[in-house]
């Protein structure tokens, strides 16, 4: 019931924001970082940690600064998130673009009638990059996500996602889903550096820590069969992202055990290490530790 009245209070101040011009917008998010960052210090102390592990060769005035730029950016995801809410198209695609090269591969792609499978990471703006994907891309956009408990909240996600054509697929449900979607030519985005259960992970060395991965995403493109694009959103500038793209595998069906996790983890990391600030620090990615097996 709380929820709900949470829900109620919150959604005229969530059209509010969403309806405010940019300039004001950006102006409201440096208030929130200041009461985030500088008065609450919301998980400071994991965003730190984790930065302090990730990035042993760093100095420590190098590690706040990027403490700082994150919170700006953190900050930023949250407003521009809502604004997903009512923003046109032109003004969407001003804000999230997508490079020459990344749109070549993807027509390319849906030319010789194959669907796709999209892994990227929480970097950037991932909620505009699939608004932008969707209105410039000739596949269907289906975004992998887990369900939020409170189905007001919910449904409000799936709105501000759908809008401009893309549609969700629940976690439980990604392989039925994905085999019952095989007449169209589609695109399944997987945004795959959350921390999964340690148990039936791979395992291997991401940003100097050994590191749980799902293999989920691995195990469903060998099945099918589809190629693997990588997806990095860039940050150019405040407000304003690019898409780019590469052929991370292009025949899944050949590869060994852990060879296409393994690609996507060595690409990621390379993106956090151009683009640090832009990345999810605040979530607690190593809780889990590998259970070594007794002799």
């Amino acid at each position: 019931m709380l929820q709900v009245i949470a829900y109620y209070i919150a959604l005229p101040f969530i059209y509010l924001i969403s309806l405010l011009p940019y300039r004001l917008m950006y102006i409201i998010s440096d208030l929130i970082y200041l009461l985030l960052y500088r008065l609450l210090g919301y998980r400071k102390n994991m965003v730190l940690k984790n930065l302090r592990l990730s990035f042993p060769e760093k100095t420590e005035t190098e590690l706040q600064n990027i403490a700082r730029k994150f919170y700006h950016h953190l900050c930023d995801l949250l407003l521009e998130t809502f604004k997903t809410l009512t923003v046109s198209k032109k003004s969407m695609l001003a804000h999230c673009t997508m490079s020459i090269d990344a749109q070549k591969l993807f027509e390319e792609i849906a030319a010789q009638n194959k669907s796709l499978i999209l892994v990227m990471g929480h970097q950037g703006n991932w909620e505009w990059g699939g608004n932008s994907f969707s209105l410039l891309c000739p596949q269907q956009l289906y975004v992998i996500y887990h369900p939020l408990q409170q189905a007001n909240f919910n449904q409000l996600i799936s709105h501000m996602r759908g809008r401009f054509g893309t549609k969700l697929i629940a976690m439980n449900d990604t392989f039925k889903e994905m085999v019952r979607n095989r007449k169209e030519i589609t695109a399944t985005a997987f945004i795959a550096d959350q921390s999964p259960f340690p148990e039936n992970a791979h395992w291997t060395n991401f940003l100097h820590q050994d590191t749980p991965f799902f293999t989920g995403t691995e195990r469903i493109s060998t099945k099918l069969n589809y190629p693997v694009v990588y997806l990095f959103i860039r940050k150019v500038k405040r407000g304003y992202y690019q898409l780019e793209a590469e052929m991370l595998v292009e025949n899944p069906s050949k590869m060994e055990e852990g060879t296409i996790t393994e690609a996507y983890v060595r690409r990621l990391e390379k993106d956090i290490r151009t683009q640090p600030e832009t990345w999810l620090w605040s979530h607690n990615r190593w809780k889990h530790q590998r259970k070594v097996s007794k002799i």
